[in-house]
């Protein structure tokens, strides 16, 4: 694969986007980034995508109208683009079928839990945050994982823990969860880009992890 093509869907500030620009750009990540979406307008993402020169998009219902047709337009400009890999990166919308199986095994997701620990329908954003300590556990962590029609119930590639202070509150911990998602996720992608990854029932084998 000589350089694979990404693609990056966002719904905010793009945190992780940005690890994965600084991926890209460091040459730590043999690919490109071709194309950022967007299902909500104001995303800072988009900003952090245009300040980098990478090409991008808003899907949103006013422009596009019912969702069927927002699903065409998402997968004829992912075909269109010649996209390798779909990254979800706060990406607060379900991803349709049709992409999901015309990308087997090619949209990753990132979530701010050690999965199978606060996840599924319902579980994103500070929620995920607010459950866990509400839980009182002492370790929580980040998960990158390949996209099937299960919420998050995909083949898990990596995942770091963060230990749960108890001085934390939502927002501490989430900060610490992001740093290892900033982590975790440009390393999936570096090894999908490597050709590293192997996808064997609902479990993932890693070839040479080099972190």
């Amino acid at each position: 694969m000589s350089g694979v093509r990404i693609a990056v869907l966002i719904s905010g500030g793009g945190t992780n986007l940005q690890a994965l620009i600084d991926a890209v750009e460091t040459r730590d990540i043999k690919g490109k980034i071709a194309l950022v979406i967007s299902n909500k307008r104001d995303a800072y993402g988009l900003v952090r995508a245009e300040k980098h020169g990478i090409e991008t998009m808003v899907l949103e219902k006013e422009t596009y109208g019912f969702r069927e047709r927002r699903d065409a337009a998402l997968l004829e400009i992912l075909q269109e683009k010649k996209i390798d890999l779909i990254v979800l990166a706060g990406y607060l919308a379900i991803l349709p079928s049709i992409i999901i199986n015309a990308f087997p095994n090619r949209v990753m997701n990132i979530h701010p839990s050690l999965i199978p620990s606060f996840c599924g329908n319902g579980y994103y954003g500070e929620k995920v945050h607010e459950e866990a300590l509400k839980r009182g556990i002492k370790v929580t962590g980040a998960t990158v994982h390949f996209v099937n029609e299960v919420t998050d119930g995909g083949p898990i590639i990596l995942q770091e823990t963060v230990e749960v202070d108890f001085e934390d509150d939502v927002k501490s911990l989430q900060e610490k969860v992001l740093e290892a998602e900033h982590k975790i996720l440009p390393l999936a992608v570096k090894l999908f880009a490597e050709e590293k990854l192997e996808v064997v029932g609902n479990r993932v084998k890693i070839e040479e992890v080099k972190k």
